[in-house]
């Protein structure tokens, strides 16, 4: 496939983003640029002034939700991006009704219960595939991040083994595991299912 074959082809894609914090807002603004053509943006945060260090705001977003603030900033990316957007928690009781219709779901919540919550609703759908994030916290060595295929239809991006409880979470890191799962959803998006 030649390049602009593959611009054509993510402008018909669509991809889900579970969680708008560091992963998620980066994630949302390297497949915006990479011409991802439609986005579904769930979150129910606000963005906080401790937020500034590792995810994609401005000062100028405190107090806004986060769908708000990142999808102002994607439509300024790229004004041709179509975004549904999802002021809500995510759970295991609306989970499935709210990535309905999504087959490409990337993961990047903060909890680990939380992340645990969506895999183990989402992926017993056989149209699901999901890509995830585990382990970025800290200032350890950038290539202990890296992208592994965990089963058929999971992806897990991260060093799998940092700790966000006893490290800080700092923009390298977190910008790095969040490259990985957008590079991984580009791939999944163009027909390359391995890592």
């Amino acid at each position: 496939m030649n390049t602009f074959d593959d611009i054509d082809t993510l402008q018909q894609q669509s991809v889900a983003i579970a969680g708008l914090g560091g992963l998620g807002s980066n994630i949302a603004v390297m497949l915006t640029r990479s011409g991802v053509g439609h986005l579904l943006l769930i979150d129910y945060d606000t963005v906080e002034g401790s937020n500034l260090n590792r995810q994609h705001y401005m000062p100028r977003h405190i107090g806004r939700p986060k769908t708000e603030a990142l999808a102002e900033q994607l439509r300024e990316i790229n004004p041709a991006v179509q975004l549904t957007i999802k002021y809500e928690k995510i759970t295991a009781e609306n989970a499935a009704d709210l990535f309905r219709g999504w087959p490409l779901i990337c993961e990047a919540m903060d909890e680990p219960a939380a992340k645990a919550m969506l895999i183990n609703t989402l992926l017993p759908d056989a149209e699901k595939i999901i890509v995830a994030g585990s382990g970025m916290a800290g200032y350890g060595s950038a290539n202990s991040i890296k992208t592994t295929r965990k089963m058929k239809r999971l992806y897990l991006c991260g060093d799998e083994t940092s700790d966000m409880q006893n490290e800080r979470m700092l923009a390298p890191r977190v910008q790095l595991c969040a490259a990985h799962q957008a590079n991984m959803i580009l791939r999944i998006l163009l027909g390359e299912m391995d890592p």
